[in-house]
């Protein structure tokens, strides 16, 4: 495969971890500025997008950001070149620099800055803090002649069919006689026109997530040897795997608030954090978001969180926490910055698994407005 990589391109095989549906309604994610038709040379990821990042960008000769705060949050009236927004635009658009940008899908998604926060203090039993979406799933029935069956059970399962949680290519197979008449015009893998055949038949169920429905019909009617393959999806009451903000999990011990706080300042590389509840306390369980998590507290509490850690707790929110004997700690909206380093390293790969050699380099422009005094 040529190393030559637009884009789109870059985009497409990113939102295969990170899909836009993961979103949350109204979020402002995507292209941001530039084309996706250019060639990418090098990209950088990025927490914010600044000025300083840009000169980053350009000093390392790269040409795609891929950000996590979105640049265009709110809709701009006019690009003045004296705004700050405006100046960026324009040295991004001067510098051919694509700015993309993935905000909540990125928190989200499996593997995502909320999964990087919970490995960052080494969490078991993790599982969604808030759920925002459970996949919907179809039963797919197809029938295929028993010499076929093996190679189109192993085209579903590779296609994503039949994955129910740590398995993969799961289903039913049970024995038939197919029939059919092939008619003028067809060309029948079995049979002949005009000739009621009949068949020995294995139908296949198994399961297939929503997302991967047209994977798995394009790689189903591929392997199929049949003109016209007989298949059925059935729609099903159970949900599959569930997504949302947030992540919720154990420590590997327990440890009082202030052990947790001292460990938390040191996963996510922080000089000093806001403590809220009692320091003596001992934790367990840990509930964790990156961002603003204030509409969250209640969520935490009811999941059985000991402790939430977030950023940006308003005085009210602490204070009702206090009231409820619930703990808090907030070492700031800035620990997203967890994402630079992670996003880099799983888009590597990513790329290096699609066939092409193009260097991801994680910002080092700390972004934090905060001064610590």
């Amino acid at each position: 495969m040529s190393n030559a990589l637009t884009g789109h391109e870059v985009v497409r095989i990113f939102e295969k971890w990170s899909p836009p549906s993961l979103a949350v309604e109204g979020d402002r994610i995507g292209l941001m500025v530039g084309s996706l038709d250019n060639q990418v040379n090098r990209i950088v990821t990025a927490l914010d997008v600044t000025e300083a990042v840009l000169d980053e960008a350009i000093e390392h000769q790269a040409n795609f950001i891929l950000a996590h705060h979105p640049l265009l949050f709110r809709p701009l009236k006019t690009i003045d070149l004296k705004t700050p927004h405006g100046r960026i635009i324009h040295k991004a658009l001067s510098h051919g620099i694509t700015i993309y940008a993935a905000h909540t899908n990125l928190d989200i998604a499996r593997g995502g800055v909320n999964d990087m926060l919970a490995e960052a203090l080494s969490l078991t039993n993790v599982t969604v803090l808030a759920e925002t979406y459970a996949e919907d799933l179809k039963k797919l029935v197809v029938y295929v002649p028993r010499t076929h069956v093996d190679i189109l059970r192993e085209a579903l399962g590779e296609a994503g069919a039949g994955h129910i949680g740590a398995y993969s290519h799961c289903s039913f197979n049970s024995e038939g006689i197919g029939s059919f008449r092939p008619l003028k015009g067809s060309n029948p893998y079995i049979g002949e026109n005009g000739v009621q055949e009949f068949v020995e038949e294995t139908k296949i169920e198994t399961i297939v997530r929503a997302s991967q429905l047209s994977n798995v019909v394009s790689a189903m009617t591929k392997a199929h040897p049949y003109e016209e393959v007989a298949y059925d999806f059935y729609p099903l009451e159970q949900k599959g795997e569930s997504y949302g903000l947030g992540r919720i999990g154990e420590l590997s011990s327990q440890m009082t608030l202030s052990e947790l706080s001292e460990l938390v300042k040191k996963a996510y590389d922080v000089p000093t954090l806001r403590l809220i509840g009692n320091p003596s306390k001992i934790v367990k369980r840990v509930a964790v978001l990156g961002g603003d998590g204030n509409k969250y507290v209640q969520t935490a509490m009811k999941k059985g969180a000991d402790v939430f850690i977030t950023g940006d707790i308003y005085y009210h929110t602490a204070v009702d926490a206090i009231e409820d004997g619930f703990s808090l700690l907030d070492p700031g909206h800035n620990i997203e910055k967890i994402m630079k380093k992670g996003v880099a390293k799983k888009l590597s790969h990513l790329l290096t698994e699609a066939g092409y050699t193009i260097e991801t380099i994680s910002s080092q422009i700390n972004t934090d407005p905060y001064q610590y005094v």
